[in-house]
């Protein structure tokens, strides 16, 4: 069985298309049994965020699990294979745990050094366990995985400054309007990404902060912790005419506010600007909203080009997180190969010990004249010498596994000793 992971990122498909093959909270359930349920396809957890759509995935054969995890895609997204299969990336075994390793650390992400996406891949992991789909092997890698993040965070100041989504999405709204100081904002959506941004703002020097969501109890909670203002969905339009600028990230599978809800907003505002951050993947806000008069709109695409002018001093880091993922790497392969070969040392041990045994049985007879002194003595004596022949092999065995020459010897073990079914 091999690791390998099928996705697709911000950097390889424009956000139009990317967006149609992200998988919201609310789908998850069913697209890990949907997964798991495919031919060659035994473990498999999703991470979608607004980066990135990925498929880590335990197979049974490569190239019948690439179909199955592509159809699966496509019939996720509504669309053809074609229309997006060359914008997919494939990794496989070692070049997969590599790159989830490197996603952790936040190498891979919009913003370099990324905090949010290592909350991102323990909630993916943790989801995919809750519904039955991960065993021991992507929980080990993903356990490993969680704690090469970390390190590359304490190690290193690739974190430094602003190293979040949410962050960032916050620090272009100042930068495009001159400061958010004074302004009253408006956060669309209260879970990750909404509170990011909303304890981001909290510290801004805004006037106000409102937020709204689809769930009251979560939009009141947000609204207390950073002393700001719910809002109902239902009052949205009113609260937009008064709002100098609106963040929203919400998890909607939909548009949530089409050009027909903003056209009374405008009207409304009297040639009062209007910026709207929209970091939600899929988008929230209509694409079309910027034909209206007074109405900036930025996504995705714009946070990205925002978000590179700010990197110097954390790309200095990437090399030594780069050496973090190289060593995490070779631990939890060693750690992985340990396990493996683990259940064969075993089962070796144990039909090493069967034999011993039967042949103690073999000679009583002519044991029997010996004192119980003596006969322990053989038997430990029998125990030394066995263990002796068998350390060898072992030793081996363990440190080779997960090699070509590992797999030989241990199918040459499984041989000799009728061990075939491990």
């Amino acid at each position: 069985m091999s690791v390998v992971v099928i996705g697709l990122n911000h950097r390889t498909m424009p956000l139009g298309l990317f967006e149609r093959l992200t998988i919201d909270d609310a789908r998850l359930p069913k697209a890990l049994d949907d997964l798991t349920g495919r031919a060659h396809v035994s473990e498999a957890v999703i991470l979608s965020t607004c980066n990135r759509t990925e498929i880590y995935a335990v197979v049974e054969a490569f190239h019948g699990a690439y179909q199955d995890i592509r159809g699966f895609l496509a019939e996720t997204s509504f669309l053809a294979p074609e229309e997006f299969a060359d914008h997919l990336y494939v990794h496989y075994d070692r070049e997969a745990i590599r790159h989830l390793f490197t996603v952790v650390a936040g190498l891979d992400s919009a913003v370099l050094g990324d905090t949010e996406v290592l909350g991102q891949t323990r909630t993916a992991w943790e989801r995919a366990k809750h519904e039955g789909a991960t065993g021991p092997v992507l929980n080990l890698l993903f356990r490993h995985a969680l704690r090469a993040g970390k390190r590359a965070r304490t190690d290193t100041g690739i974190a430094r400054g602003t190293a979040s989504v949410s962050y960032a999405a916050v620090e272009m709204a100042a930068e495009r309007i001159g400061s958010l100081e004074g302004a009253t904002v408006l956060v669309l959506g209260a879970g990750d990404m909404g509170e990011g941004m909303a304890v981001a703002l909290a510290s801004a020097g805004v006037a106000e902060v409102l937020v709204a969501n689809r769930t009251w109890e979560r939009a009141v909670a947000l609204a207390e912790r950073v002393d700001g203002r719910a809002v109902r969905l239902g009052d949205l339009p009113v609260a937009l005419a008064d709002v100098d600028v609106m963040l929203t990230s919400t998890g909607a599978a939909a548009i949530m506010l089409e050009h027909a809800d903003l056209e009374p907003v405008v009207a409304a505002r009297c040639g009062r600007p209007l910026l709207v951050v929209d970091i939600a993947v899929p988008r929230d806000v209509d694409p079309s909203v910027t034909d209206l008069p007074g109405v900036t709109l930025l996504d995705m695409e714009d946070l990205r080009r925002f978000a590179q002018a700010g990197m110097d001093e954390r790309r200095r880091e990437v090399h030594a997180v780069e050496r973090i993922v190289v060593d995490e790497v070779d631990r939890f392969l060693e750690a992985s190969s340990a396990r493996a070969a683990a259940p064969l040392v075993g089962a070796l041990h144990a039909r090493a010990e069967s034999m011993r045994q039967g042949e103690l049985e073999r000679f009583r007879s002519r044991l029997s004249s010996l004192s119980p002194h003596d006969r322990a003595t053989v038997d430990a004596l029998t125990r030394a010498m066995m263990a002796k022949v068998l350390h060898e092999p072992s030793v081996k065995l363990k440190d080779l596994a997960g090699t070509p020459k590992g797999d030989r010897l241990a199918e040459a073990l499984r041989t000799l000793y009728d061990l075939e079914d491990l």
